[in-house]
């Protein structure tokens, strides 16, 4: 057993004691599937000089999991009333635990106690792409993330360019780090079963080399207006259209082509033309 909590009647039974229904508005939907907790463990490779982060914890069905093979876990969980249910849950190796009370979005990165090594949660799913994203731009100690997502959101992480899920969250978030893994959990491994089916991605830390800052914004841009040529939806975004005639042509990039068929390297090479064509035309451009 990993998580004693990661059944129907051991949740039933805490949620009952401390008096607590599922919250919707929190996207609390409790994992009561021991075995996706193993397979999460798997992935994550966790050993006793990890320093885990954990957000939306919930009752702590994945922390206590994780407690006795990490050597900390900073979890991050919205839900007040859930800091006395996570005191008791996680009683056994509490000397580990660092309980940050608050909204992650807010709390990472200048609110966290400590510098962690991994990413692992079972995510609220409404921020779990923004979060994910912030994670790897804004805690760069975090070399690798095993995350519970939604499964649509799985795909977009995992999208190849020229699939209809791959746009500028793939590509960003690629500039950063590669998909390792994947599995597929359905709404049975949940109380209550959420509406959607669900998927664990693993992302490691493998930044793109030279990567201009502006890349970015070059990618929003691209895929601001996606039915447009990539270099129509540019200019829609104020890039100048000179500008961007001379960096197509300097990166060999079509100007007629769609953002979605382009690489997350083609677009580094396109921000880094974009940067030389400006400084050409005297500072011109976005």
């Amino acid at each position: 057993m990993h998580s004693w909590l990661a059944n129907q009647s051991a949740t039933r039974d805490v949620l009952d004691g401390f008096g607590l229904s599922t919250k919707h508005r929190l996207g609390q939907n409790f994992l009561v599937d021991d075995t996706v907790i193993g397979r999460i463990l798997d992935l994550a490779e966790l050993d006793p000089s990890d320093v885990v982060l954990e957000v939306g914890p919930g009752i702590g069905t994945l922390t206590v999991a994780m407690l006795p093979h990490a050597g900390a876990v900073c979890a991050v969980e919205a839900d007040r009333q859930l800091e006395p249910v996570l005191a008791e849950t996680c009683a056994q190796d509490s000397e580990r635990l660092n309980l940050v009370m608050g909204d992650a979005l807010r709390v990472i990165p200048d609110g966290l106690p400590l510098e962690p090594g991994k990413f692992v949660s079972n995510l609220p799913y409404q921020v779990a792409a923004t979060l994910i994203l912030k994670v790897f731009s804004e805690v760069p100690s975090v070399r690798r993330a095993v995350v519970m997502v939604q499964a649509e959101v799985a795909d977009r992480i995992c999208a190849a360019p020229g699939s209809k899920t791959y746009g500028a969250y793939t590509a960003k978030l690629a500039l950063l780090g590669r998909v390792t893994g994947r599995f597929e959990v359905g709404p049975g491994s949940f109380n209550p079963p959420p509406h959607v089916n669900s998927a664990v991605v693993r992302i490691d830390r493998a930044p793109l080399e030279g990567v201009p800052s502006s890349t970015p914004a070059v990618i929003d841009a691209a895929f601001a207006q996606r039915r447009k040529t990539i270099r129509n939806s540019m200019a829609s975004s104020g890039y100048e259209k000179a500008v961007l005639d001379a960096a197509f042509a300097a990166c060999g990039i079509a100007p007629s082509v769609r953002a979605e068929t382009l690489s997350p390297g083609d677009f580094v090479r396109l921000a880094a033309a974009l940067e030389g064509a400006a400084a050409g035309e005297g500072g011109a451009g976005a």
